[in-house]
């Protein structure tokens, strides 16, 4: 989608009507403020009920979304998450088929949706005891993933190595390529008439104590009558937020592969991508996750690291995800290596995301998605789009809301 998209834009401006009465800013009922999959997917929903929704980002799917894997699993990464977080997780999954189905429709392009579970595996006799827990997590929470034997682990995932002890393996989870959900969601957003600008937001407007639009890196002034906020980690750097209504985003990195087949594997028989689903493993300790593509392509990652914003991919990275990747899956040394690249996703003090209406009226946070953006998009596009149509938010965004960071804790310091 391009900048010239839509009615109303000008060679350098952004599509709107401007402010009756005379010349002014351009305007729009809903100004997004980030363009991952987060942001286009809320303003594909509010284009879709008749929103005049504009998106500003200057690179748009280029944060996290660039780096992500892509994995749907409430389930596998449930002794990561609390409680409230596993059900939003899971009643998003739900609604992954008709999302994707949806936007193939409706554009013609595809998203790489693949509905075929998630086996964890694990190494060794440690690895397996650490399962164990995860297993009796996922139990309390109601819903178990099955118990593999470790024969029946290399019968499901025969590139496995001899060596792992066994897995669980949830069935009902998923995996879909962001890139491709970037290319599908850009093309709705466009074809439901929202517009993009493909520039940098430089400063919220506040009008008489109400958020009411932006400046852009152009000078630009756009009025809106909602602001959404979905700029990831830089979510909490945007000039002209007020103190209380900053959300705390800190960039959390993360390092990922790719890798493809190449003609000899192909020639040798080999299954491309060597998978048939998604495998995290645990590896002497160590988280690694393995995740094919219906190109052939497979991804592996990731890395966690508190850097701040840096995105330098780097040897250690790559090395520990090798090794590790190899020893479950020996076959990826005949694999071509077609990138490295390292993305920054959006942490929370809870690694929860942030949902819903800020103390700023008029400004909606959408942000704090950490290692769930993908997985999240249907279920936050739901909730943020009701919002901004009736006011008022389900029960299973009251856990996410913005408010709970304003809380004191017992010392009297507020969380923040």
């Amino acid at each position: 989608m391009s900048e010239s998209a839509g009615p109303g834009v000008s060679g350098t401006g952004i599509s709107g009507t401007g402010v009756p009465g005379g010349p002014g800013p351009d305007s729009a009922d809903v100004l997004i403020i980030g363009a991952g999959i987060i942001g286009l997917s809320i303003a594909w929903r509010a284009a879709q009920r008749g929103m005049a929704v504009l998106v500003v980002d200057p690179a748009p799917g280029s944060g996290a979304t660039q780096a992500a894997a892509g994995m749907l699993t409430p389930i596998a990464e449930a002794a990561y998450a609390e409680k409230e977080l596993f059900r939003l997780g899971s009643a998003s999954l739900a609604q992954y088929p008709a999302f994707a189905a949806e936007l193939t429709e409706l554009t013609g392009e595809p998203t790489g949706f693949r509905h075929d579970g998630t086996l964890q595996v694990a190494y060794d006799s440690s690895d397996l005891a650490v399962l164990d827990e995860m297993y009796a997590l996922q139990e309390s929470f109601g819903m178990p993933a099955t118990r593999l034997t470790a024969r029946e682990c290399r019968t499901a995932e025969p590139m496995l190595d001899p060596a792992v002890r066994g897995g669980l393996l949830a069935a009902n989870d998923g995996s879909v390529d962001p890139r491709l959900l970037t290319r599908a969601l850009l093309a709705a957003v466009e074809a439901a008439g929202g517009v993009l600008a493909r520039q940098h937001a430089a400063e919220l407007q506040v009008i008489g104590g109400h958020a009411a639009g932006a400046r852009l890196a152009d000078g630009t002034q756009v009025l809106a009558r909602w602001v959404v906020l979905a700029a990831g980690w830089q979510s909490g750097t945007l000039a002209g937020l007020p103190a209380d209504a900053t959300p705390p985003v800190r960039p959390v990195k993360g390092q990922i592969l790719r890798l493809r087949p190449t003609p000899a594997t192909l020639a040798a028989g080999l299954p491309a991508g060597l998978l048939a689903r998604t495998v995290r493993g645990i590896v002497r300790g160590s988280s690694v996750y393995l995740v094919p593509r219906l190109s052939g392509e497979l991804v592996i990652g990731a890395t966690q690291e508190e850097l701040g914003p840096d995105i330098r991919v780097t040897a250690g990275g790559v090395w520990e995800l090798l090794r590790d990747a190899r020893t479950l899956v020996p076959g990826i040394t005949e694999l071509e290596l077609v990138e490295a690249v390292a993305g920054l996703r959006p942490g929370t003090p809870d690694n929860a995301p942030v949902l819903g209406p800020s103390q700023l009226p008029g400004l909606v946070l959408a942000t704090g998605h950490f290692r769930s953006g993908v997985l999240l998009a249907p279920v936050t596009a739901g909730i943020v789009t009701d919002y901004l149509e009736s006011g008022r938010l389900p029960d299973a965004a009251l856990p996410f809301l913005p408010e709970r960071f304003a809380r004191a804790d017992g010392n009297g310091r507020t969380w923040k």
